[in-house]
């Protein structure tokens, strides 16, 4: 039975799980604003330590690739490739917009007659800036992932062909703009590393691996340095 070690750190939760199988042994998150880099060693020694396993004796460590925060994804790759190279585990990648949508309510969707829609998972990039991406009912992808402006006319060719789901902490700040009839909101998302399990099980079967050497996150755009306020006051 396979263990997996799933990390991700995409997002403002700092979240950590570990798989034997289907089952989950041992999870710890959290979701204080930018603590990854204090939290996820901890997490990671943590959930090892209530599963009553070592780091070799897993079969692989999954990480979250992206697109999401530029600190939060460096953070939470560098760990994974440390882990992996000093006890010679495999790494697995997987598309952090693609994992959140194992992470919409099946209840949901049958108390909404949602049977065949699209999946909009949303992660806040600024302003009305959302990175994004649309994905069947079935989990496969329809339409690439991208950094999206977000106004009026956004995704109404899809939203004219199919109910689609928008979840995420970057779907709130669309509802004044996204009124459509086939517009649902699942505001009841958390995200977690968990919803990570099947991509990363997949790929582990597959044995596809990326190379601990040479891997780098998803980041979609380039990182932007920005003056802190009281900088710019001179204070």
């Amino acid at each position: 039975m396979s263990r997996i070690l799933l990390l991700d750190t995409a997002t403002d939760i700092c979240t950590v799980s570990l798989f034997e199988g289907d089952k989950c042994i041992a999870m710890h998150e959290s979701g204080e604003d930018r603590s990854h880099a204090v939290q996820l060693a901890v997490y990671v020694e943590e959930v090892l330590k209530e599963s009553g396993f070592r780091v070799s004796d897993l079969n692989a460590i999954a990480v979250s690739k992206g697109p999401g925060s530029y600190t939060g994804l460096r953070i939470g790759v560098s760990t994974a490739k440390g882990l992996c190279y000093a006890a010679n585990v495999p790494l697995i990648s997987v598309s952090t917009l693609q994992a959140m949508c194992s992470g919409v309510n099946k209840e949901y969707l049958t108390a909404n007659n949602l049977h065949d829609f699209y999946f909009c998972p949303m992660l806040d990039a600024r302003r009305m800036e959302v990175y994004t991406a649309f994905y069947r009912s079935d989990y496969t992808k329809h339409r690439d992932i991208s950094a999206e402006i977000i106004d009026d006319a956004s995704f109404v060719d899809l939203l004219n062909e199919k109910p689609v789901v928008f979840f995420g902490n970057g779907a709130e700040k669309t509802k004044a703009h996204i009124k459509h009839k086939n517009a649902f909101y699942f505001d009841a998302y958390k995200h977690s590393s968990t919803y990570m399990l099947t991509q990363a099980t997949r790929k582990l079967e597959e044995k596809i691996f990326e190379d601990v050497a040479y891997f780098e996150p998803f980041y979609l755009k380039d990182f932007v340095a920005t003056i802190p306020r009281k900088n710019i006051l001179g204070r």
